[in-house]
């Protein structure tokens, strides 16, 4: 079964989906999911993306199957790094997205992260913080979408030109290979044929420099954008010799395509 492995129900800030509507839109679309709740410890609001972990495996444990797994989406930062380590290491998990969401403190989706600052110098910073740590934090099992500060940019092109940034983006990438990571194709953008023309390159350039997994997952908030363009995600992991997976208690299975 092919696993769309990115999900968020009402246990993320963002998102109020109820879990028995995701199952029901899963099952219609033939499709195994993965709840990965957001974990953002010390976000620059109070009380906000963050959950009690043992209250969300009491709620969810009726719905935990071979269809249904549980996972974490991790805001990775250093300053929060061996609390990160402990959630994790502490908790039966099935899947652990490890991904930039705050960069200095600032998330990357307020305006006040772009303000008086160059594209190539934002960028940079984002990916220099990404670099650290996918470094660090050697617990994750994917990195979650790379393109995220293309969604939010404030510049004419968002876009992540990999000729303009193949320099960090290469770290980024050989550190994820070679702690045998994988890399989520994150379909969330995947509507806009710029995007894809973008990334392709960056997930080639994985494979040549040693990568070899990728997951899929639609980051959906809501049940319509459940399962959303993930045909397409395995089509550039084909054309990019990606082997999609999914985790099950850590560990990478293989699915079917679709």
């Amino acid at each position: 079964m092919l696993f769309d492995t990115h999900i968020h129900t009402r246990y993320s800030s963002d998102s109020n989906m109820d879990i028995k509507t995701a199952v029901s839109r899963a099952a219609d679309l033939n499709l195994g999911i993965i709840i990965t709740e957001h974990m953002d410890l010390a976000y620059p609001e109070p009380d906000v993306f963050t959950f009690d972990v043992k209250t969300y495996f009491q709620d969810y444990a009726q719905y935990r199957g071979d269809k249904v797994l549980l996972g974490i989406e991790v805001g990775m930062r250093l300053d929060c790094l061996e609390e990160n380590r402990r959630i994790i290491e502490n908790n039966l998990f099935d899947y652990v997205i490890g991904s930039i969401h705050v960069v200095d403190n600032v998330d990357i989706y307020h305006s006040s992260f772009y303000e008086s600052r160059p594209k190539q110098e934002v960028y940079n910073r984002y990916f220099e913080a990404m670099l650290q740590c996918i470094k660090s934090h050697d617990f994750i099992d994917s990195l979650g979408h790379i393109d995220y500060i293309a969604r939010y940019a404030r510049y004419q092109d968002p876009d992540i030109h990999y000729c303009e940034f193949s320099d960090r983006i290469d770290e980024i990438l050989k550190a994820a290979a070679d702690q045998e990571k994988a890399m989520e194709i994150n379909t969330r953008r995947l509507t806009s044929p710029a995007a894809v023309e973008q990334l392709l390159p960056v997930y080639k350039r994985f494979f040549e420099l040693g990568g070899k997994l990728v997951t899929i997952g639609s980051d959906a908030h809501k049940p319509e954008d459940i399962g959303r363009a993930l045909a397409l995600a395995q089509g550039m992991a084909e054309a990019c010799k990606l082997k999609v997976v999914h985790f099950k208690q850590r560990k990478p299975e293989w699915g079917r395509a679709l």
